[in-house]
């Protein structure tokens, strides 16, 4: 495997339950990778190993290796703070903070050290432009952001990632919570970033999944049942229970 990011043999578990179980993948740069499955399967758990997430959660414990650019991301060396710089991620739910749009997307650069102003300034109108939302909020970046609508506050979030030049961009059922125009104006966006980015996106709707990847990976009970080419995934799936999943026979 020679991917952006790997694992091997990926085992974890929430105190003595095995929550992943001998995942073996590897996740090219520069496409969308999207994991499916029902609901508690493990995919949400497997996309917040790449930025250490579950790092956050009692009784963890992790074995194997999950390695980004072929460095260990488990290393003791690890710096915590560079890797997630390095791999942002983007929620289900819209988490702007409690600030102004421009603040927001500030935010991540003056953490790392940026204090000019006017580079500050390129930055958040950089970053609002590649998330497709600075024509709409240029003439009131002072206000909060809070007073965008759901959609726009997903894609601030968005640009908030962009803003501190990760490689890598997780994002876990982003538009779960957005009505349809929404969601179509984040998986625009989500193919227009991945000539930039590596991009890993967790989704139950496979209208989504079939729409925006390029491959595609099924989770059932803490296994990778199936990853490869999401044309061949949908279209003839190796395994019968992808099939089923697929087919909404369950799930």
């Amino acid at each position: 495997m020679c991917g952006k990011l790997e694992t091997r043999d990926l085992n974890l578990y929430y105190g003595k339950a095995h929550a992943l179980k001998g995942i073996n993948a590897s996740i090219s740069a520069c496409e969308i990778t999207a994991l499916i499955g029902p609901s508690g399967c493990g995919k949400s758990t497997y996309l917040r190993c790449f930025n250490r997430m579950n790092d956050l959660i009692d009784n963890v414990r992790i074995e194997g290796q999950v390695s980004l650019d072929g460095g260990d991301i488990y290393a003791k060396s690890t710096d915590v703070v560079h890797l997630r710089k390095r791999v942002g991620m983007v929620f289900q739910k819209p988490n702007p903070f409690p600030l102004s749009i421009y603040d927001n997307i500030a935010y991540g650069p003056r953490l790392h050290g940026t204090r000019n102003v006017s580079a500050i300034e390129d930055i958040v109108e950089k970053s609002l432009r590649g998330a497709a939302l600075w024509d709409e909020v240029k003439d009131k970046l002072r206000k909060s952001a809070f007073e965008l609508s759901g959609g726009q506050q997903q894609r601030l979030c968005i640009a908030r990632v962009m803003a501190v030049e990760p490689e890598v961009v997780l994002l876990d059922e982003p538009c779960s919570a957005l009505d349809p125009t929404a969601t179509f104006r984040i998986e625009e966006l989500l193919l227009e970033m991945k000539c930039k980015y590596t991009i890993v996106i967790v989704t139950h709707n496979m209208y989504q999944a079939s729409r925006v990847s390029d491959k595609t990976g099924f989770f059932l009970m803490g296994e990778l049942i199936e990853f490869g080419p999401t044309a061949s995934i949908f279209e003839k799936p190796q395994d019968e229970r992808t099939d089923d999943y697929i087919r909404g026979r369950f799930g």
